[in-house]
């Protein structure tokens, strides 16, 4: 019982029509969604669901029911006439939020970029996001950072992804940036994210389709977290 995960083709797709497959105790199952669920560091989209017979149920946010990540409950606001097993139905995410995460999380790879450290967490917000790195020494520059980061916005260069197994990951481990989080195991194959000619690692996020998508950003703060941990925050400018 996997979903078909749209988002994952087309980033960009806001609605779908979708069979419900199942309800449990993390939300309503359908057989296809264009809902990101919490992820890496990435928040669950909300938006609406909507009946055939026209009611429309407030979604508050997607979460992954399986720890391989490929099937997604959508989670509906308390209290909301739940559709049943083998109804068709049509959900639409809310656009402006997870636009703005896709921006967000592309800028946080730029970002792994410029400061090429081991990457020991992250989160994506709609405006502010955070990438924390192991630095054994600080001295890092905000205006120094954001001006490379920008830099590389401003050359428009293409977001791609593709698949590959994971034993082609096991014998290239040195795409993965994180240290204490792992790409997802179980279905076989890991996503792979490219920014052409400028990064490429594991990543089941979304992403704009140029770097320029982006706009300006800029490092609002950097933040001592440990000896050796430093957190980055940046900001659209």
């Amino acid at each position: 019982m996997a979903t078909d995960l749209v988002f994952r083709a087309d980033a960009y797709a806001t609605t779908t029509a979708a069979t419900v497959l199942a309800l449990d105790g993390k939300g309503i199952i359908l057989d296809r969604t264009v809902f990101y669920a919490t992820s890496g560091g990435q928040p669950g989209d909300s938006g609406r669901l909507t009946r055939a017979d026209g009611t429309v149920l407030t979604l508050t946010t997607a979460v992954f029911c399986d720890p391989a990540k490929t099937v997604i409950a959508h989670v509906p606001a308390p209290d909301s006439p739940l559709p049943q097993p083998g109804e068709t139905v049509t959900v639409e995410i809310d656009w402006q939020p997870r636009y703005n995460r896709m921006r967000m999380h592309t800028a946080l790879h730029l970002l792994s970029v410029v400061l090429p450290y081991p990457v020991t967490g992250g989160a994506v917000n709609d405006g502010d996001s955070r990438l924390d790195f192991d630095i054994p020494d600080a001295g890092l520059d905000r205006d120094e950072i954001t001006v490379k980061v920008n830099g590389l916005i401003e050359k428009d260069a293409e977001v791609t992804d593709r698949l590959i197994s994971e034993a082609e990951l096991d014998a290239n481990p040195g795409l993965v940036k994180t240290m204490s989080v792992q790409p997802p195991r179980g279905a076989g194959t890991i996503r792979l994210v490219e920014i052409a000619g400028l990064d490429l690692q594991p990543c089941g996020g979304t992403h704009v389709r140029h770097t320029g998508e982006i706009g300006r950003i800029v490092v609002s703060a950097i933040e001592k977290k440990g000896k050796q941990n430093r957190r980055v925050r940046i900001a659209f400018g």
